[in-house]
């Protein structure tokens, strides 16, 4: 992955900083609520929910089982159709594969469909740097980029901001990115809404290349599909004369048939829509209709490497509906910024962790973001068991070792020494409890555990004495 959040302070710290701001934890809590309560209604109208929850679960084991096979044929249907792929194996060869095609057309503006791939990469400061300027059309996503801001939530990049918020940053900003907000706006949804349409609507008209990732790509037709539900990536994918597509290469699902499970569950468990209002397919291209060139950029990006693990590669099943989002108490009260990836709560801390590696503070502190309470692996629409991952990843992180580890490692083998002595273990219990009015408040070492938990106070006498003198 790219570093664009590198720098940035460890779940723990960050996390600590964010709980702090009531404005952020209110926005937070009111979106969250509101979209798990709609997204629970749209899927018990489904009897075959869990059947439908199972079969995506099979179709993206199936697919990761033999990914070359279906990424071989993926790039055939591609190139039969007029199209042209490229393969990336990092961020760096991704965005440097983009950029040469847009300075082939001689254009300098780009405009985007919401990609989460493209965020991953850092495209967007890497066109930049080559005097590219991309433009985000999403609705969220445009709030984020006009706000010099970084998205916080996988469907609702811009989760963390009001109306008020995202009024002001309209007003102060658009004027300097194209067609200024109107005089007077207001912050009512409607008023933002044609606010943004009326300064997309000349960038839409203008570009001649677009750059998209993709939900999903049919591996039998060369098929990519896009689900969105403003209607601005219709306009990216049809308007512009070239068309880019950046997507990691655990999208790929083999048959028409299989895209259909996701047709259904994809919207309800994102957006609680039955059917979201626009899903774009195209295959190639075509004569007279939608782009005269197309590319398709296929990502690695660490993929292979989260691949190679039996436990974590089930995280690439994510088909990024962010309901585990939206029920994680670990996310709602923190927010998307403290993960430091474009990737956040309970997805996030699996993922990301595997993309980049766990050698960074930031990345080594991921799979303890969470209270292991499963909420998140309930509700996911692909059976991603991410409590497992998370504890799988743990135990990596605790391999690498660090003095927090070394430390813990020895207490646990000093108890285990301990606990295989009854003998031993009695003593310890009785000299324990007899010094019960002598230990601190807050005993060294424990200062993080302390400073939001009280201990819990020792009894007089050790349970297997009270146990004797009353039970036997």
């Amino acid at each position: 992955m790219s570093g664009t959040f590198v720098g940035m302070p460890a779940f723990p710290r960050a996390a600590r900083d964010a709980v702090r701001d009531t404005t952020l934890r209110g926005n937070l809590r009111h979106a969250t609520h509101t979209i798990r309560d709609k997204r629970a209604k749209a899927v018990a109208e489904l009897a075959d929910w869990q059947q439908l929850r199972e079969a995506g679960k099979r179709i993206k084991d199936e697919t990761l089982r033999h990914l070359d096979r279906y990424l071989v044929q993926l790039e055939e249907s591609v190139t039969a159709a007029g199209g042209t792929v490229h393969w990336a194996a990092d961020a760096d060869e991704a965005n440097r594969i983009v950029a040469d095609l847009v300075k082939a057309t001689g254009e300098t503006e780009v405009v985007k469909v919401k990609s989460m791939a493209t965020q991953e990469i850092g495209l967007n400061e890497a066109l930049a740097a080559e005097g590219i300027h991309a433009y985000e059309t999403d609705l969220a996503e445009l709030i984020v980029q006009l706000g010099d801001d970084r998205p916080s939530h996988i469907l609702v990049p811009a989760i963390h901001r009001n109306r008020g918020e995202i009024r002001d940053i309209f007003l102060e900003k658009m004027g300097s990115w194209g067609r200024p907000a109107p005089d007077g706006l207001t912050d009512t949804p409607a008023d933002l809404a044609e606010a943004a349409r009326l300064h997309l609507r000349e960038k839409f008209l203008r570009a001649k290349v677009g750059i998209s990732g993709a939900n999903f790509m049919v591996a039998e037709t060369g098929t990519l599909v896009v689900f969105e539900s403003e209607g601005n990536g219709r306009m990216c994918l049809t308007l512009p004369e070239t068309l880019i597509s950046v997507v990691g290469i655990e999208k790929v699902v083999p048959t028409w048939q299989d895209l259909e499970v996701f047709l259904q569950t994809l919207p309800r468990s994102s957006t609680a829509e039955r059917m979201n209002p626009y899903t774009s397919m195209w295959t190639g291209t075509a004569d007279g209709d939608g782009p005269r060139t197309f590319h398709l950029v296929l990502l690695d990006n660490g993929r292979t490497d989260a691949l190679a693990d039996d436990i974590g590669r089930q995280a690439l099943r994510c088909i990024r509906c962010s309901a585990c989002l939206n029920v994680c108490p670990v996310y709602e009260r923190a927010g998307g910024h403290a993960y430091g990836s474009v990737y956040p709560g309970p997805i996030g801390a699996i993922l990301t962790p595997q993309l980049r590696g766990t050698t960074s503070e930031i990345d080594a502190s991921l799979p303890y973001a969470s209270s292991l309470c499963g909420a998140c692996y309930e509700v996911c629409p692909v059976a991603i068991d991410i409590p497992e991952v998370l504890v799988h990843l743990r135990e990596k992180v605790a391999g690498q070792g660090g003095r927090g580890h070394r430390l813990e490692k020895a207490a646990m083998k000093a108890a285990g020494w301990a606990m295989d002595r009854p003998a031993v273990m009695a003593a310890g219990e009785r000299a324990v409890a007899r010094t019960r009015a002598l230990h601190p408040k807050r005993p060294p070492g424990a200062k993080a555990w302390t400073d939001s938990r009280d201990l819990p106070e020792l009894p007089e006498e050790p349970f297997r004495d009270w146990w004797k003198k009353n039970r036997t």
